[in-house]
């Protein structure tokens, strides 16, 4: 069985507990393909994010050579990066607006390629919608988290990493009977998260966005990430997503709230 369950099951012996098959008594299921969804919101963000930082460049190179590195700052990066003083006057779309920001090519670059390895999977078994969903939640858990904890100015992707990291080891979790070696998986995932907290540990690195977004996306996969079940019908093993829509919307609305409300204190 691949790390992701397919929206139907392969054709192997039925496991205690799943129902029988339709047809002669005893036969094993009939096996059909399931879909594989392209992941356009992943390829999307990527297109999005890649295109922003081309206006980065491009208005450094207007300011002849200006980047955040060279201490100057562009004006696109300008308008969106996380800067606490700024948030406090008013500008609370610095919560969000970092996610599509990078440094340079290697902050970018490594970003991407994260989302190129995660993206794809953790989209087809959440659904295009729920997958972005899940992207702008953990940002925004982890700028606001940032905010919270580090005065430092920050932009980067990574918020939104972290939290799909986190989303696919609570989705091994929650679906644990689906894997050959759940705990397995779920150990490497937070070695990949500690390593990447070891690494973060230098003072040009926002450990803080990490871990707020870790923590928004391990909240928002547990209260509506996908829960599986495994249904028999026409002849077939079909695994079925027992959250729908309202579910989702009510996790997403709740993470965001209490991150909210944590950013407030700051105003107050």
């Amino acid at each position: 069985m691949s790390d992701y369950p397919d929206s139907e099951y392969p054709g192997e012996e039925p496991r205690p507990g799943m129902p029988p098959a339709y047809g002669t008594a005893g036969a094993p299921p009939v096996v059909r393909p399931a879909a594989r969804p392209t992941p356009y919101v992943t390829y999307a963000i990527m297109g999005v994010t890649a295109a922003v930082f081309l206006l980065q460049l491009l208005a450094g190179f207007l300011l002849r050579g200006c980047t955040i590195m060279t201490g100057c700052v562009d004006l696109v990066t300008l308008l969106g990066f996380k800067v606490n003083s700024l948030i406090l006057s008013g500008q609370v779309w610095r919560l969000i607006t970092p996610v599509l920001l990078h440094g340079i090519l290697v902050h970018i670059g490594f970003n991407m390629y994260a989302l190129f390895i995660l993206g794809p999977g953790l989209e087809r078994v959440y659904g295009h919608g729920r997958f972005l969903l899940l992207y702008l939640v953990s940002a925004f858990a982890g700028n606001v988290f940032s905010f919270l904890f580090s005065e430092s100015s920050s932009l980067g992707a990574s918020t939104a990493i972290f939290g799909l990291v986190a989303a696919q080891g609570v989705f091994v979790y929650l679906n644990r009977g689906y894997f050959r070696n759940p705990a397995a998986l779920i150990r490497s995932t937070v070695m990949v998260v500690v390593i990447n907290l070891i690494l973060g540990l230098s003072p040009t690195i926002d450990n803080f966005g990490h871990l707020g977004g870790l923590l928004g996306g391990l909240l928002f996969a547990y209260l509506g990430g996908p829960k599986l079940t495994t249904v028999a019908e026409m002849g077939y093993y079909k695994t079925r997503d027992t959250r729908g829509l309202p579910q989702t919307l009510l996790a997403a609305a709740a993470v965001v709230l209490l991150f909210a409300v944590a950013a407030w204190t700051r105003f107050v």
